[in-house]
């Protein structure tokens, strides 16, 4: 990976915007049988050990800090108790994204240095989602939440890729740059295009 390719893959709006999480992850599930929310789980601590961060059963402010939330209508958002406490414009958003004939949604929240504090999954389950094997479609949301990536990060390419044997795994490259990102002596928020010479260096050596 350039350093040119990591900056585009954190590009927000035009800006260089990059965050990682800042405290350990502590994940919830609804609208899951066992059998998937055992799945789900199970992608959010391969990423989370692969990036070298921590879980944690409970997050001491929030209680769970990761929301994953799957449904088969967006208006069964606002029928969620307090969700329109924890995702601003709640009733606006559903609005847009069913005139976006959207299917998946994720909100971030910040903690007050800019880090990740909070991350919100809504995965409205139409034919393309369903169609999905439950374990492609969650190492799929879980890399997406690791980190605050651009706008265009894999709107060309999945960060998924099949083996030869027909096994779905992260793209070597993308497991790279997350791994660079949690490395201990970078910053958890960047907002300069430099961060990204940073990262590619340890891509790089690794």
């Amino acid at each position: 990976m350039t350093s040119d390719q990591i900056t585009q893959m954190f590009t927000r709006n035009g800006a260089y915007a990059f965050a990682r999480w800042g405290r350990p992850i502590a994940p919830v599930v609804f609208g899951v049988t066992e059998d998937s929310l055992q799945t789900v789980k199970g992608a959010c601590e391969a990423i989370v050990s692969l990036a070298g961060h921590k879980m944690a059963e409970t997050d001491p402010e929030l209680g769970a800090n990761l929301m994953v939330f799957f449904f088969r209508e967006w208006d069964e958002l606002l029928e969620t108790p307090n969700l329109d406490k924890l995702v601003p414009d709640l009733a606006g958003q559903v609005v847009r994204l069913k005139a976006a004939g959207a299917n998946q949604y994720r909100f971030f929240r910040f903690d007050d240095t800019g880090a990740i504090q909070a991350a919100f999954v809504f995965l409205r389950m139409d034919a393309a989602l369903s169609d999905m094997p439950a374990e492609e479609l969650a190492l799929a949301q879980m890399v997406q939440i690791i980190l605050l990536w651009g706008d265009h990060a894999f709107a060309a390419r999945s960060p998924l890729a099949v083996t030869p044997t027909g096994v779905t795994v992260l793209r070597p490259e993308v497991a790279d740059v997350i791994r660079a990102a949690y490395d201990p002596v970078m910053p958890a928020v960047a907002n300069d295009a430099s961060h990204a010479l940073r990262l590619a260096a340890r891509v790089g050596a690794a």
